[in-house]
């Protein structure tokens, strides 16, 4: 699903203009996002939880030319999905 299709949905589903739509879903992933970068992250209930975590530097291998290379330690989003999310998908 593209983020156009999500906007879609959201705008039949609770019978409101695309533009009002959009403007919902901008604000939900940019609050996401904020709370993402700050590191206080977001948890939802049934769906899962978004937040930051940090990865060490490790040496990588070039897999086209086989020649090592450090890779830097950085911070990365995570998701955690929820039990629930867990059984929807298990089920098929």
């Amino acid at each position: 699903m593209k983020k156009i299709d999500l906007i879609e949905a959201v705008s039949k589903e609770i019978k409101i203009t695309r533009s009002e739509a959009k403007q919902s879903v901008e604000i939900i992933l940019d609050e996401i996002s904020s709370a993402i970068v700050s590191g206080k992250g977001v948890e939802v209930r049934g769906f899962g939880g978004f937040q930051k975590r940090h990865r060490k530097g490790r040496m990588g291998i070039n897999p086209k030319t086989g020649e090592k290379t450090q890779v830097s330690e950085k911070f990365v989003p995570f998701f955690k999905p929820g039990k629930l999310l867990k059984e929807a998908v298990n089920k098929g």
